[in-house]
């Protein structure tokens, strides 16, 4: 039983931080409409658990009002409403982030002012005054490039000023951000860049922006630029309905990315008031900015007289009054992290993927001149994927498919439903098809051994899998030596990480593994695409299909007396969830426990979130957390404590997804005699079970 009050249902536990875009209402040079506006999508944001809120520029006193922004009395004006949303910010959660502008010894500065629970905490200056085209800042405001190490009065508060602020919270790991303002991302050297290199992991902008014909897209650009060169979260708010149209228009888009991927958008040219909202994972910053040298490099070379940016920046720290509990999770999380989830652009990452096998493949033979290529053909999915790869590979170097030479072998627990398949697939793809029974043999080898099934005890160990697996990729190996070629490997990338190989002259051996950078969720879903996208006959098409209906087993263990055969994911679990468990370990190095909370809110119920584009409507399963968990444990078990030994040896093949690979030379390096404890521990520790 679990307890609905435990910290694993807090976010906040889990290094996430809740973050909104904000288009409040607003009028024309209307100070005291714009602060109500203001303190509104502030109250809002509250009820919502915000913990911070991303204003446009200038919001207090409007933006686009030209002349009037040297009128004393519109300053003084603004300057009392910085203090109305001070005051109104005591009750409220969320740090706020708003534009006004400010006086400081006879200069007026385009300011983003930071306040949070009844305190202004800092003022950033806007650095880069834009003086073209529709733009004549430099008419009213001094720039604030220069500005550092000093302090401002505002509203009778003496308080931070500069664009050295970085600005985190004492009680919630990870929530630490920095400020720029509008033309300070379309520089070629960011400021907030700076802020980044000085540990921000979000970075807010305030931004006015007229609306033309492209400008939405090139905001969008640069907020994707900005989020994967500094690997941060970069929130993104310019001005709405509400701003002068005497010359120009606004259409109040607010975005929200994170390390490169969009996270969310709000509705643009909406007359109302607005909260874009979305969650931004710390954690997963922090981690990639850890095992990004060159981010670290960068940090160094951008040090002055007084460090690096992490040493002259002034870093002010608040106690954040943030919502503790389960406040829900407000993210996209993709329940297939290695499935192409983009649905204007699936053909085209399906067809990267699916070309860099091949790609791969083409490159081995010509490099090995080889006069043909050895496949074991099972029926399953791993090797049908090869098979097409392979074919693929022929189709372009103009060779004959005969020079693929398949072989199915048949043993024990084979059923008839994928040896038809392996003979179907074999000849709809006209390759050299050839079988070889190796029941003979494995009882030779078993009797040689004095196995207990040679004696006619139903002993069905490692030992009788592991006879037949060995003994399909021996006859594989000396096939490729008689025929003048070299063994296609089939074993994938999930197997691999479990372990569900076997080691050395088995499954896990090959010449040339072209599968090894791909894992089952994704092959199940390029066998798809090979079929909806024509790449072969429809004779091909149609066996494709039905070795997706097939159910995933070794097939090494003789069918039950329910004619029940082996089951590969009743063993060590769906491939769907080890799939997703993997992702998250070796991309993002999370934790057990976090691993477990995100599989939660994108596994726990089918009809909500997205699914990649097509996928079958029987196969939409959910799982409860005592299920993730479940498995979660096993595929700790499996991964960190007993499967680096096999991945030690592997042979050559591609890397696919920039999820990862398993490669010793690649993405993974790992001691093959480690033991899985400390992962297992840090997991029953995070779950909410007595």
């Amino acid at each position: 039983m679990s307890d609905q009050t435990h910290s694993f249902y807090d976010m906040h536990a889990h290094g996430f931080v809740r973050v909104a875009t904000a288009t409040p209402a607003s009028r024309t040079g209307d100070v005291a409409h714009n602060t109500a506006g203001v303190i509104a999508e502030a109250k809002k944001a509250h009820e919502q658990n915000v913990d911070l809120v991303v204003y446009p520029e200038l919001c207090l006193s409007s933006y686009a009002i030209d002349d009037l922004l040297l009128q004393n009395a519109l300053l003084d004006r603004a300057e009392q409403a910085v203090a109305e949303v001070v005051e109104a910010s005591a009750d409220l959660s969320p740090v706020l982030v708003i534009g006004a502008p400010l006086r400081r010894n006879s200069k007026i500065y385009n300011c983003a002012l930071v306040i949070a629970g009844g305190e202004l905490l800092g003022v950033i200056p806007k650095s880069y005054l834009p003086n073209y085209r529709e733009f004549y800042e430099k008419r009213y405001f001094a720039h604030g490039r220069n500005c550092v190490d000093l302090w401002i009065s505002v509203a009778g508060e003496e308080v931070p000023f500069g664009v050295d602020l970085v600005f985190a919270a004492s009680n919630l790991r990870g929530f630490t951000f920095g400020v720029e303002i509008c033309e300070d991302f379309w520089a070629p050297n960011p400021p907030g860049t700076l802020a980044a290199l000085a540990g921000a992991h979000i970075l807010c902008n305030l931004s006015a922006s007229p609306i033309t014909i492209g400008r939405a897209d090139d905001r969008h650009l640069h907020c994707r630029s900005s989020s994967a060169r500094s690997i941060c979260a970069y929130a993104y708010s310019a001005s709405g309905h509400g701003e002068s149209t005497t010359d120009l228009a606004w259409d109040g888009q607010g975005v929200i990315y994170e390390m490169g991927d969009l996270l969310a958008e709000s509705e643009r040219f909406d007359r109302e008031p607005e909260l874009c909202v979305v969650d931004i994972d710390t954690d997963r910053i922090a981690a990639e900015r850890m095992r990004n040298q060159t981010f670290s490099d960068a940090a160094e070379a951008h040090a002055n007289e007084n460090g690096r940016p992490e040493d002259h920046f002034r870093r002010i720290v608040f106690d954040h009054a943030y919502a503790e509990g389960d406040v829900g999770l407000n993210r996209p999380i993709r329940r297939f992290p290695f499935v192409p989830n983009r649905q204007h652009a699936l053909d085209e990452d399906c067809f990267e993927a699916f070309n860099i096998q091949v790609d791969a493949l083409m490159r081995r033979i010509e490099a090995t001149h080889a006069k043909s290529l050895i496949i074991g053909i099972s029926g399953g999915l791993d090797s049908t994927h090869a098979l097409i790869v392979a074919a693929k590979a022929c189709d372009r170097l103009g060779l004959p498919r005969t020079a693929i030479r398949g072989y199915t072998m048949p043993g024990f627990g084979t059923s008839d439903n994928t040896k038809s398949n392996a003979w179907k697939l074999m000849e709809a793809m006209e390759i050299t098809a050839e079988e070889i029974d190796i029941k003979p043999a494995a009882n030779r080898m078993l009797e040689d051994m004095g196995h207990p099934y040679s004696k006619g005890e139903p002993v069905y160990d490692v030992t009788f899998e592991n006879v037949q697996a060995g003994l399909r990729t021996d006859y594989l190996f000396r096939l490729a030596g008689q025929h003048g070629g070299f063994v296609v490997g089939t074993g994938d990338l999930s197997e691999l990480a479990l372990g569900w190989c076997t080691y050395g002259v088995g499954d896990h051996m090959s010449h040339y593994g072209v599968n090894a950078g791909v894992p089952k969720t994704l092959i199940q879903y390029l066998i798809r695409w090979t079929i909806q996208t024509e790449q072969f006959s429809q004779a091909c098409s149609d066996v494709l299909g039905a070795v997706l209906d097939t159910e995933i087993s070794p097939e090494l263990v003789p069918a039950g007396s329910d004619g029940a055969m082996q089951s590969t994911e009743q063993k060590i679990g769906p491939y769907e969830l080890n799939d997703f468990f993997l992702h998250h370990t070796i991309r993002w190095g999370q934790r057990p426990g976090k691993i477990a909370f995100l599989a939660y809110h994108a596994w726990r119920d089918a009809k909500a979130g997205l699914w990649p584009a097509g996928f079958p409507e029987a196969r939409k399963n959910e799982y409860d957390l005592a299920e993730i968990a479940k498995w979660l444990e096993s595929f700790l078990k499996r991964f960190f404590g007993f499967s680096q030994f096999k991945r030690s040896a592997l042979p050559n093949g591609p890397k696919v997804s920039s999820g990862g690979a398993l490669s010793p030379r690649g993405d993974w390096r790992a001691p093959s005699d480690a033991v899985a404890d400390v992962w297992l521990e840090e997991l029953r520790n995070g779950l909410p079970f007595d």
